[in-house]
């Protein structure tokens, strides 16, 4: 009256090959996620970089725009210009200046001046540069 009980031969089933998969599946993914917080640690050093690096080159440009206009002429430039407050620790702005004479109408003279100032922070692949040119007269 009672079923025969089964042999353990026979039994099948598909419990092991189902958890090699979900265990395989959610090893992936554990990568996939760890990658991704990786580059995403990488992206944000790189766009401190950058933001250090246009803070640098205004900084200079604003360095620039005083000395040449003391100045009168585009001689006054010191270049480079190394930072030492330590937000801009290990930056430093690169400064050209161009005048032109031009006839302009009003106050502030005929010479334009054309400044570029090019801040660069970091070295190797965690180096950034931002250039800033100015205008003034």
């Amino acid at each position: 009256m009672c079923p025969e009980p089964r042999s353990l031969d026979r039994q099948g089933g598909a419990g092991l090959p189902v958890a090699l998969f979900i265990i395989t599946v959610l090893a992936l993914l554990v990568i996939g996620m760890a990658q991704l917080q990786q580059m995403s640690g990488e992206s944000i050093s790189l766009q401190i970089q950058s933001q250090r690096a246009f803070y640098a080159a205004e900084s200079g440009a604003q360095v620039a725009v005083r000395d040449v206009l003391e100045a009168g002429s585009c001689s006054a430039l010191t270049t480079p210009l190394s930072f030492s407050a330590s937000a801009l620790n290990g930056c430093s702005a690169a400064l050209s200046c161009e005048s032109v004479t031009e006839n302009i109408n009003g106050p502030g003279g005929n010479t334009v001046f054309s400044i570029a100032s090019t801040g660069q922070c970091g070295s190797g692949p965690d180096q950034a540069v931002r250039i800033i040119e100015v205008r003034v007269r």
